[in-house]
């Protein structure tokens, strides 16, 4: 079982709730319910507090769900897939498949998620302001939904990565240079800025500095805490992008495996666990019908079967038919394959040339291969 749950699809796109989701749903909930209405508006019985604070709440976080879905509508039309969105502690991500080959797509769809809340801050705005006079629930909550979607628009405009803004600066120095890799590391120096800006900040509020702005200590704790996340995910997206540049001029026949244990298909998986699996460090085996190569086991594959059906079960049931193998040529670029197996979530593909398996590529191999040409470079 993972961290999120799966609820359904919208235009086609997996929909989850990371199990992170939960605990920040409840504190804002508790957060409008318990002080935001009550200060606002005093004469609501306190059910109310709590029906509008949660109806707020939800409609919060589909106002997130809906600037990802901004970014992922826009990539897709730009040719980038879009996996999945995710809703959790810290809002939303949508999981693209790659990145955008072109700095107008990277723009256009950087852009797409800030302007979607812009747009829904005004539909709030909107609606709390012909609500007025006749429905204060109404107004109070759209009014709460309009600023919050403002600010969600001015914080992910902050120009550094991977922020939407950090993307909208990377895109523009991208189309000014020409420099794909150039403008991401000042974009990024751009992120670790923010970050330790948020620090500073953050500290200087919880020790009362930010009394006159009306912020409270539990708001310096919040700014601290967002600057971590912030630098961690600034980190890791750098680190993804050298990595699949790494890979930038190779193709399958410089990163894929050669050589590959045969096991006979009607091995047991127990006789092949206490024999070959112990005996070598390979991660694929070629199961073999005779002479005939009939298909690819790999030790995931082994794990997935019960132990109690380890006696009954062969590798040539537990195999993936060779028939069913996702092929690569050898001239196919390495950058490439890693955004197919990405795409279609692909662990291991298959190298043919004439018709015949001349290698195999493992995703986690392929990222190793990138990590340690990157520090060889280094």
């Amino acid at each position: 079982m993972g961290r999120s749950i799966q609820l359904g699809r919208i235009f086609g796109i997996p929909f989850r709730l990371d199990y992170s989701w939960f605990l920040i749903f409840i504190f804002i909930t508790v957060l409008l319910s318990y002080l935001y209405f009550p200060d606002s508006y005093p004469l609501w019985s306190p059910a109310y507090y709590w029906i509008v604070g949660i109806a707020t709440s939800l409609l919060f976080f589909a106002s997130v769900l809906t600037h990802e879905l901004a970014h992922s509508l826009v990539g897709i039309r730009g040719g980038i897939p879009v996996k999945s969105i995710t809703l959790f502690f810290f809002g939303g991500i949508a999981h693209i498949g790659k990145e955008a080959s072109h700095p107008t797509t990277e723009l256009k769809m950087a852009a797409a998620g800030p302007l979607c809340s812009i747009a829904l801050a005004g539909l709030f705005y909107s609606i709390s302001w012909l609500s007025s006079g006749f429905n204060e629930y109404v107004a109070g909550l759209t009014l709460w939904l309009a600023y919050i979607n403002l600010i969600l628009a001015a914080f992910n405009m902050i120009p550094g990565f991977p922020l939407d803004g950090g993307r909208v600066l990377r895109a523009i120095i991208w189309r000014v240079t020409g420099n794909y890799m150039r403008a991401t590391r000042i974009a990024t120096q751009a992120g670790y800025g923010v970050s330790y800006a948020l620090i500073i900040g953050g500290i200087l509020i919880f020790f009362g500095l930010g009394r006159e702005l009306g912020l409270s200590g539990l708001s310096g704790l919040w700014f601290i805490f967002l600057a971590f996340f912030l630098n961690s995910a600034t980190r890791m997206t750098y680190r993804q992008t050298t990595l699949r540049e790494s890979l930038k001029g190779f193709t399958a026949q410089d990163v894929m495996a050669r050589d590959f244990p045969r096991v006979p298909r009607h091995l047991t998986i127990r006789e092949l666990a206490h024999g070959p699996l112990l005996t070598t460090s390979s991660q694929c085996f070629l199961v073999t019908d005779g002479e005939r190569v009939a298909g690819i086991l790999t030790p995931h594959q082994v794990k997935a079967v019960p132990r109690d059906h380890w006696d009954i079960t062969t590798s040539g049931q537990a195999m993936t038919p060779v028939e069913n193998l996702k092929i690569v040529r050898p001239t196919d670029g390495a950058l490439s394959i890693l955004e197919r197996m990405g795409e279609e979530n692909l662990d291991l593909v298959t190298v043919v040339s004439e018709g015949r398996i001349i290698g195999m590529i493992l995703r986690d191999n392929l990222i190793r291969f990138a990590q340690r040409f990157h520090e060889l470079k280094m």
